[in-house]
């Protein structure tokens, strides 16, 4: 549909000057005037052959049509290759042209010297510098594909390389973690199991806090387990009940054991087909704002919330105010900083932060569904902490601009002259 649109405006453009300025040959003018609108189309299938075919129309006396050739040259050498065979197109065009030019002269008599130099001129303007201009240009495509390839190759690379140091680290942390805690709360479970058994025997009314030591060193081992899984990416392991409205339930029930006014708002029809490890997040979510609240607003209402959308689920842990301000706890925000890793990774977002009205609410939504395996680099970038980290892949141009602001300014300074030939050319056929 362009091509056609092109050709029609070039038969306009040649045919159209007839009538008011009429030519001594209107046949042959309309004749070269249908002839370059053929070229147009037959650029991109046949660039040689509509390069040689533009001679008839520099040698013609159709100016109109002429002004038409350095496009076409252009863009035809442009799709010429190898470079060789390119300029041997081009000098045949050229000669063509001169001799074709001094083949209608010499009908009419012996052309002068002055009439070979501007058949010479001509030639230089509508032939050579075109196909040079055409030549820098179609040379700068393969460099810029090549360039874009290589930037992408090297980007992948880097984001590879980042990933393997990553997991390398991670493994190397969840070795440590497994061999020194694990190690340690084995022990400590061990000895609950003996100290439980001995108090139901010696000291009964101890066996309570002696089974409560135990069970607490139980799931400690089963809770470093997940933190060891999630560390070496083994997101398929089933995380139980967790993330369900009876472990939520447990968990606010607690809190209350515990001395806090919690309560559960469950807002799902009906059990929640989540993804294990959304299960596990908001289990991690629910736990972590009970658990703050109770140690920064102690005796404040506490509410946790519960909320299916379909795609995501939303879970709320929301304090009021302490009815006695609390002393500044020594924290270190460890804790969310770990819930903002644990849910980024699953696609998720997390919100923590002091109410205007008093108190604290922690919040997070995430994906029913999160990808498999998660996808790093989709991760909002920011600032790391010496430098670390992976950034987004850098822009295609950031390598390839220089390269084609050189060829494409190179490629216009060719086409000046042969710009500023047309437009005289121009002029003089309309003075004329």
């Amino acid at each position: 549909m362009t091509e056609s649109v092109l050709a029609g405006l070039v038969l306009l453009c040649s045919l159209a000057p007839v009538p008011l300025i009429p030519p001594a040959h209107p046949v042959a003018v309309a004749l070269l005037g249908a002839w370059a609108a053929l070229l147009v189309p037959a650029r991109r299938m046949y660039p040689a052959l509509t390069v040689l075919g533009c001679v008839p129309v520099i040698a013609g006396n159709n100016v109109w049509a002429m002004v038409v050739v350095p496009c076409v040259v252009w863009s035809a050498v442009r799709r010429i290759t190898p470079v060789r065979r390119a300029w041997a197109v081009v000098g045949a065009n050229s000669a063509g042209a001169v001799l074709m030019s001094i083949a209608a002269q010499s009908l009419s008599g012996l052309p002068t010297m002055p009439y070979l130099v501007a058949g010479a001129g001509v030639a230089a303007l509508f032939i050579l510098l075109p196909a040079l201009s055409g030549m820098v240009t179609g040379r700068r495509r393969p460099l810029t594909g090549l360039l874009r390839e290589r930037n992408a190759y090297l980007e992948q690379t880097r984001f590879l390389t980042d990933e393997a140091a990553r997991t390398e680290e991670r493994a190397r942390i969840a070795a440590e973690m497994h061999d020194l805690l694990g190690h340690r709360i084995s022990l400590i479970s061990m000895h609950a199991g003996a100290l439980q058994l001995a108090a139901e025997r010696q000291a009964p009314p101890l066996a309570s806090q002696a089974e409560l030591l135990h069970t607490t060193a139980k799931t400690a081992m089963d809770e470093l387990r997940g933190i060891l899984g999630v560390l070496r990416h083994q997101f398929g392991e089933d995380s139980g009940e967790r993330g369900t409205r009876e472990d939520l339930s447990a968990l606010v029930a607690d809190s209350r054991n515990a001395g806090a006014d919690a309560t559960l708002h469950w807002n799902a029809a009906g059990p929640t087909n989540a993804d294990a490890r959304t299960r596990q997040a908001v289990h991690r979510v629910t736990r972590e704002g009970l658990t703050n609240a109770l140690k920064h607003a102690s005796g404040a209402p506490v509410r946790v919330t519960f909320q299916d959308e379909g795609d995501t689920v939303v879970v709320a842990v929301i304090n009021d105010a302490p009815p006695v301000p609390c002393p500044p706890g020594d924290g270190n925000r460890s804790g969310l900083v770990g819930l903002q890793e644990r849910i980024s990774l699953l696609g998720g977002a997390l919100h923590a932060g002091p109410r205007p009205e008093g108190g604290f609410a922690l919040s997070a939504r995430i994906p029913v569904r999160p990808d498999t395996p998660p996808v790093y680099a989709t991760s909002p970038a920011g600032p790391v902490s010496g430098g670390a980290g992976s950034r987004p892949p850098l822009s295609t141009e950031v390598l390839t601009w220089p390269r084609l602001l050189g060829g494409g300014c190179a490629a216009l300074l060719v086409l000046l002259p042969t710009i500023g030939g047309t437009i005289a050319l121009l002029i003089m056929a309309v003075l004329h």
